[in-house]
């Protein structure tokens, strides 16, 4: 170095440090020799390596702007674009599997290419920044776990908002229900509890989940609403159905509210039934609801109460019996209440039967008297007549045929209907009335009066109808005279009648020669007479 020559040369670089053969790395996206650098190779370096590799992770291609490898770069941009193209706005499903998966590879894979690039390259940045390059690509793996963080909040919230918004479709199908029957409810109440089953086991820890049990409340409180109104026969069937859903329904969700339903269940079976005694064509039925009560709950209060509802209802309806003041809807309410006792399961009620039985023979006999009083005597027939035939040995059968029959002759004739028939009949002698038919058809004769009765006359085979009119003139040649036969010509009835006033009325029965009809007369009959009635048909031509 003495005498001012020229410095000797640098000695060679050691094996390794010189520069890459064929210019780009290999593997590598392409590019000059050391890509990013100043035009040298430097030693290896691999903090700078995994900095690069790092920040090309976070997906923003960094790592390769830092190498000023645009394309890499560009690349990264790309796939991060679609990637936020196909994840935003955020949804329930999410991106699919397959997406994510492939997106997660192409990262590592530009990471890793990244590192291989920046082990040996000289970055075109100052000193200081470079000092900066490794915590940057820290701080940068934030965006990828916190992007993937929110976008998991996100589709988690996106979530709970469809599970909310079945929670609330399932509330209004609840709602549309209010004013149903509950034959018709019934299927809106199950999709929704299909949907509330649903979120309450699939979905327990979502806050649609967490919110099933109060709609449970809710349900149970509105589906059992005519219960609080005091509605007790509409209730039964809610009630019924609450009851029974641990059958359909899963038993731990529903916990307790089912057996809550008993006692409302039970008080409504008993007051439904108690308030049909004596309802006729009421559904359901007394005993209907009562059996049901005494299948379900047998032990019940409500069930030890039925008898002596029982025995008041019947004492309250034969004593206004007994007392004269019946009412005929008071007899057919003690006959629909024993015939409801009759088909009730309870043997303690059976004593009541008979007693009901009585009021109900004697409250049907004054039902009719008074509807005969009443001028009814449409009601009366009815009555009197179906009287006769439920109780034939009654002692009082013979007067109810009696009032029956001078009801239907007071249809026709008002004048037979003003006083009852008498119960018992005259004592004395009898009058002979002998009644033939000279006329077509058979004719039921019916009379009242201190007697009252009824007798069939068989028709006329060889009588025809009398005519009249200006066509045959009274006392001509030409003239027939009814009853003028001989006597065995005519079939025959004979009456024996206390004397008194009587009323007739002829019911002739249709037949070829005669259309049918009825004809009321009135007949004085007085002591040590004989009479004669002689019934024929007239017509004008």
């Amino acid at each position: 170095m003495a005498g001012g020559g020229a410095p000797p040369p640098f000695p060679p670089a050691p094996p390794g440090y010189g520069p890459p053969s064929g210019g780009g790395g290999p593997g590598g996206f392409g590019g000059s020799q050391g890509a990013g650098s100043r035009g040298g190779w430097a030693p290896a370096n691999p903090a700078q390596a995994l900095a690069i590799g790092l920040l090309n992770l976070s997906g923003l291609g960094i790592g390769y702007v830092l190498l000023r490898n645009w394309i890499g770069a560009a690349l990264c941009w790309i796939a991060t674009a679609v990637l936020l193209v196909a994840a935003l706005p955020a949804d329930v499903d999410g991106v699919p599997g397959g997406f994510l998966i492939g997106y997660g590879v192409f990262l590592l894979a530009v990471a890793l290419d990244g590192a291989r690039r920046g082990l040996h390259a000289v970055l075109s940045v100052g000193e200081s920044f470079r000092r900066l390059v490794f915590p940057l690509a820290l701080v940068l793996l934030v965006v990828p776990v916190g992007s993937t963080l929110a976008y998991g909040a996100a589709r988690d919230e996106a979530r709970e908002e469809v599970l909310l918004a079945r929670l609330a479709s399932a509330d209004v199908r609840v709602k549309s229900a209010d004013g149903l029957s509950f034959s018709m409810a019934e299927p809106v109440y199950r999709m929704a509890l299909d949907e509330y089953q649903d979120l309450g086991l699939r979905h327990a820890g979502s806050r649609a989940g967490k919110l099933v049990p109060a709609r449970l409340d809710a349900f149970y409180t509105r589906v059992s609403a005519p219960y609080g109104k005091e509605s007790y026969c509409e209730a039964v069937d809610p009630l019924t159905y609450l009851r029974g859903l641990p059958n359909t329904f899963d038993k731990d969700l529903l916990g307790t509210r089912p057996a809550r339903m008993d006692d409302p269940l039970a008080k409504s079976l008993y007051e439904c039934g108690t308030s049909a005694f004596g309802e006729g064509g009421q559904s359901p039925t007394a005993d209907e609801s009562l059996n049901t009560l005494y299948m379900t709950f047998p032990k019940s209060p409500y069930a030890l109460k039925v008898e002596p509802a029982v025995k008041e209802t019947v004492k309250k309806w034969t004593d206004s019996i007994n007392s004269g003041s019946v009412t005929c809807d008071t007899a057919n309410q003690l006959r629909v209440l024993r015939a409801s006792l009759i088909r009730m399961n309870d043997p303690a009620v059976a004593p009541h039967v008979g007693t009901a039985a009585a009021g109900v023979q004697k409250g049907t006999f004054a039902c009719g008297t008074s509807q005969f009083k009443d001028k009814k005597f449409g009601d009366a027939i009815t009555t009197m007549e179906g009287f006769a035939k439920d109780y034939p040995s009654s002692p009082q059968a013979g007067h109810a045929r009696a009032i029956a029959i001078a009801a239907e002759i007071a249809e026709k004739e008002p004048e037979a209907g003003k006083k009852l028939p008498p119960a018992e009949e005259p004592g004395g002698s009898r009058m002979v009335m002998v009644v033939s038919n000279d006329g077509p058809g058979s004719v039921d004769l019916l009379y009242t009066g201190p007697v009252s009765g009824k007798v069939t006359l068989d028709p006329c085979k060889t009588c025809t109808k009398y005519r009249t009119g200006f066509l045959v003139p009274r006392g001509g040649k030409n003239e027939v005279k009814a009853c003028t036969g001989p006597s065995s010509k005519y079939p025959k009835a004979t009456l024996l009648l206390p004397a008194g006033t009587y009323h007739f009325l002829q019911k002739r029965a249709a037949s070829a020669g005669s259309t049918g009809d009825t004809k009321a007369s009135k007949t004085k009959i007085e002591p040590g007479y004989s009479y004669t009635n002689c019934l024929y048909v007239t017509s004008v031509f």
